[in-house]
């Protein structure tokens, strides 16, 4: 009895440990997140874009906040060396037949842009973050 306990508990704590907890009805819903959170980025509401993505993302709560406050930090030092962000723009969708999709957005400064990688995957439930990351890489685009 004590070990239906214990793991019936520390199974019930593990669900708080995730952020995923919604799912993406169809394609249309991804790239509305995939706009709407590189929006946020681009008018450095880094936290706002991370509650954006958490729900959807089976990621540990404590990893979702290192990487919200490492970006933070990193947009911060972004803004100040390249100016405020000009707007976003959207350069390539891409998918995996009908089980992945990857969407990749640029948000441009006056002097640079940065790279959003968007990566959904479809599941029996619907679709999930399965991978999100920026970087300053955006000359990649032109392969």
């Amino acid at each position: 009895m004590k070990k239906i306990l214990v793991s019936t508990t520390l199974s019930l704590m593990s669900l708080g440990l995730f952020g995923q907890n919604k799912y993406l009805n169809d394609v249309s819903q991804t790239q509305e997140l995939s706009k709407e959170i590189a929006s946020l980025f681009s008018q450095n509401e880094i936290a706002r874009s991370f509650d954006g993505l958490t729900p959807y993302w089976p990621m540990p709560q404590n990893e979702l906040e290192a990487i919200e406050e490492k970006t933070i930090k990193y947009l911060n030092i972004i803004e100040q060396r390249f100016g405020k962000s000009i707007g976003t723009l959207k350069v390539k969708n891409e998918t995996i037949s009908d089980i992945a999709i990857r969407e990749t957005y640029l948000v441009r400064y006056p002097k640079s842009a940065i790279r959003l990688i968007f990566t959904y995957y479809k599941n029996d439930n619907g679709w999930i973050v399965n991978a999100f990351k920026w970087d300053d890489s955006f000359t990649e685009e032109f392969k």
